[in-house]
């Protein structure tokens, strides 16, 4: 499965009506730690295909979303489960920390 690009236009649809958990990265091209966390959200979409949804949204174009649930810092990643905000990773964090946080909610 690959990542989804979401936008402010579609992320309810992507996201708050999905009936699996979502993970969502909050990114944007030009931010370093942005770049260094990208391949372990890969790798998490390709080992819980099955289980997670995993989209990214670039902060920069899509205001709306990223001001909605109060994003000051990028990366930030977000997991939803029945379009609630259940939990929320900030910054370029190690796969194990990902990986734990994901996991207490599978």
């Amino acid at each position: 499965m690959s990542i989804i690009q979401v936008m402010d236009s579609n992320f309810e649809l992507e996201v708050i009506k999905c009936s699996k958990i979502v993970l969502v990265d909050f990114s944007a091209p030009w931010c370093g730690p942005c770049r260094m966390i990208a391949p372990v959200v890969n790798e998490v979409a390709h080992e819980y295909e099955n289980k997670v949804k995993v989209v990214k949204i670039n902060t920069d174009c899509n205001p709306s979303v990223a001001t909605e649930y109060g994003i000051r810092s990028i990366p930030t990643l977000m997991l939803f489960k029945n379009g609630v905000r259940i939990d929320t990773v900030i910054g370029a964090v190690p796969r194990s920390t990902l990986l734990h946080t994901l996991n207490k909610h599978l």
